[in-house]
């Protein structure tokens, strides 16, 4: 697990995570249906990302967002 506590933490992540699945930012926003710039944005660290569409460029990478240390949402009050 890695703990990201940036966007620029998260774009270097998520360019490893790319290049270890030896996908190019085209291959990569093809999968994710994205385009190339977002890639490039999101790998750069640029914080005016949009969350959805992160999501989906992390589930292209056959990743999962895990939140640690909040309240379990899931159990009734």
């Amino acid at each position: 697990m890695i703990n990201i506590q940036s966007t620029q933490q998260l774009g270097l992540a998520l360019r490893s995570a790319r290049k270890q699945l030896e996908l190019t930012q085209s291959e990569l926003a093809l999968a994710a249906g994205v385009g190339v710039r977002f890639i490039v944005d999101l790998e750069a660290g640029k914080p005016t990302v949009r969350l959805e569409t992160v999501m989906r460029v992390i589930e292209a990478l056959g990743g999962q967002v895990m939140l640690d240390g909040l309240p379990d949402m899931t159990e009734a009050p």
